[in-house]
C-alpha cells in the first residue's frame, strides 16, 4: 500500500492464508512468512533468507503490467515483468510457484513461467474480497497436499460461489514442460 494507492486489506489475506493453513492436513509441511512494505531491494533479500518454494505477492498491480511496490519515501514504484523475472531467475532453484495475487498481474505471471514450474496470476482488476478468498483457498487446497492444479480450481470454485463476477479473472501459468495436475508441493513430514 504505496502512498497514493488505494487501501488493501492485506492484513486481512495474511491472516486468512495463515488461518486456512493452520486448519490444513499438513499444516506442519508448511512455512508461511509474510513481509511488509516491500520495496525492490526487499525481495533478494528475502528470497535468500528464506529460500522458499512459493513466493506470493500482494499488491496493487497496474493496467500497463506492472506490479506497484514502494519507493524508500513511501511513494509507488512500478516494476515491469522483465524486472521481476530477472529477480527471480537470479535468486533460488527451489522456487516452484509465485502467486501473483495482484490486478492486472497476468503478464508478470506468463512471464515468469519461463523459469519457474508455475505462477498465478490477474487478467483484470479484483477486488479485496475476492482476492483474499481466493488465495485463502488455495493455500488451503495445498496443505491437504492437493496438486497445483486442483488447488487452483478449488479456489477458482469458492470464488464462483462468493464472487462470480471475478471468478475468471485469476489465470494459472505452467512451464512448458510442466503438468499443473502432478505438481504437488506440499507433502506431509516423515
Amino acid at each position: 500500500n504505496p502512498k497514493g494507492t488505494s487501501k488493501l486489506r492485506l492484513d486481512e489475506e495474511a491472516r486468512s492464508i495463515q488461518e486456512m493453513i493452520r486448519k490444513s492436513e499438513h499444516r506442519d509441511s508448511i512455512a508461511f512468512e509474510t513481509r511488509w512494505a516491500v520495496r525492490p531491494l526487499d525481495i533478494l533479500q528475502a528470497i535468500n533468507e528464506i529460500n522458499p518454494d512459493v513466493i506470493h505477492f500482494s499488491g496493487h498491480g497496474a493496467d500497463t503490467g506492472e506490479l506497484v511496490l514502494e519507493n524508500t519515501d513511501g511513494s509507488a514504484k512500478l516494476v515491469t515483468k522483465e524486472a521481476i523475472t530477472q529477480t527471480i531467475m537470479a535468486s533460488s532453484d527451489k522456487i516452484h510457484l509465485i502467486f501473483f495475487n495482484a490486478c492486472f498481474s497476468y503478464e508478470q505471471a506468463r512471464e515468469v513461467v519461463n523459469h519457474v514450474d508455475a505462477a498465478i496470476g490477474m487478467t483484470n482488476s479484483i477486488g479485496d474480497r475476492a482476492a483474499c478468498t481466493f488465495a485463502a483457498q488455495f493455500y488451503s487446497s495445498l496443505g491437504f497436499g492437493l496438486s497445483v492444479k486442483k488447488a487452483f480450481e478449488q479456489a477458482k470454485g469458492v470464488m464462483m460461489i462468493e464472487s462470480p463476477t471475478e471468478a475468471n479473472t485469476p489465470m494459472l501459468y505452467t512451464k512448458e514442460e510442466i503438468d499443473a495436475d502432478m505438481l504437488v508441493l506440499v507433502r506431509p513430514i516423515s
